[in-house]
């Protein structure tokens, strides 16, 4: 079509025969609906699922195909079923690894992949995989099924789930690559890489990307492969000639990464990531680092000189949860108004914080 005959304005109007989705009447009947089900009035998540049933019901008046409809429906159901079965194990730590499913079994990636895993099994963690053979597979037999998540994908070409996970209850089947990828993130604490073709690595810049940004909480991210392999090597040099030579990434994005040595480098680092720091979230503009135990004061006044670049203004404070945290109450904080920008470089504040040592009596508050 000329691009004069194009439509103007392809958004077309919310209009139906009936009522619109937001005329009062219409929304008690939402409100009657919610209240049959439980909902409190005026509690937030009662407010959301009312916001997603508003929506819902303007897809009726949107004209959307059958096809979009279809992907809207399929996708919201895949990860609701799939935040259902994470929940039933929300408190160990998880690992998601990544790698390609072509390894063999006698390669030293996949040998480097099972002693990896079994190590942060043994320290208490669990692992996710894509569910299939070569490294998917190492990364379960690591841990065992007990300790194990799959993550699949429903391919004509990929075979049936590794029969370290198949038929588990943690095994989750799904039908969209954007819906699988946000449970590999978002449910972990660390992601580790190990050599693979175009998943791996489409999941590698994934990754780097979401903590780059912003849009994933801090988390470490390691590079492993077997004795005497240059895989990552090479990819590390690509980065810096390509990149971090270019201005494509900042000169403190590579700090996001760490190329490991051995398993137990990796996870010794990862481990590491977590010797004092907890997790991290946003209070408004307020960036708030969780604690395991409370600083001096003379480290956080330290602290808040050396990563100055990052604070928008005022400076570093410890103290207990700020109005609106509703979780891990008991553990102490570390918050700055957060200039938004530089990562790589709360990153590095994550390693500081873990090298010092910290206050050995209770948070008091």
């Amino acid at each position: 079509m000329p691009l004069a005959e194009r439509p103007t304005d392809p958004i077309q109007p919310e209009t139906s025969a009936g009522r619109r989705i937001d005329d009062p009447a219409v929304l008690a009947q939402i409100d009657a609906l919610l209240a049959s089900a439980g909902a409190r009035p005026g509690d937030t998540q009662t407010r959301l699922v009312r916001d997603l049933i508003q929506n819902g019901l303007k897809l009726l008046t949107d004209g959307r195909d059958l096809g979009e409809l279809k992907l809207m429906v399929n996708s919201f159901k895949e990860m609701r079923y799939a935040y259902r079965v994470f929940g039933r194990f929300k408190d160990p730590h998880k690992v998601t690894i990544f790698g390609s499913a072509r390894t063999p079994e006698d390669h030293p990636d996949y040998t480097a992949c099972v002693e990896f895993s079994r190590l942060m099994a043994e320290a208490g963690w669990m692992a996710i995989t894509g569910a299939g053979l070569g490294i998917m597979k190492a990364g379960h037999v690591g841990p065992g099924r007990d300790a194990s998540f799959g993550v699949a994908i429903r391919l004509p070409f990929e075979t049936s789930a590794n029969p370290v996970i198949a038929g588990d209850e943690k095994l989750i089947n799904f039908r969209y690559f954007f819906t699988r990828k946000l449970m590999f993130i978002s449910q972990a604490e660390a992601v580790a890489l190990f050599p693979g073709g175009f998943g791996t690595l489409d999941e590698a810049f994934e990754a780097l990307t979401l903590v780059q940004t912003g849009r994933s909480v801090p988390m470490p991210i390691v590079m492993v492969e077997g004795a005497g392999g240059d895989y990552w090597k090479g990819w590390d040099l690509f980065i810096r000639e390509h990149l971090l030579r270019r201005g494509w990434v900042s000169p403190e994005d590579p700090a996001i990464y760490h190329i490991a040595e051995s398993p137990a480098d990796a996870a010794q680092h990862i481990l590491q990531f977590y010797r004092n720091y907890h997790s991290s979230r946003y209070v408004r503009d307020h960036f708030v680092i969780r604690l395991n135990k409370p600083l001096a004061e003379a480290d956080v006044a330290a602290l808040e000189n050396e990563f100055r670049v990052l604070i928008k203004s005022g400076g570093l404070r410890q103290s207990g949860p700020l109005e609106g945290e509703d979780d891990h109450l008991n553990l102490p904080r570390l918050s700055f108004e957060h200039t938004k920008h530089k990562y790589g470089v709360v990153h590095a504040l994550i390693d500081r914080i873990n090298e010092l040592t910290p206050r050995q009596e209770p948070w008091a508050g």
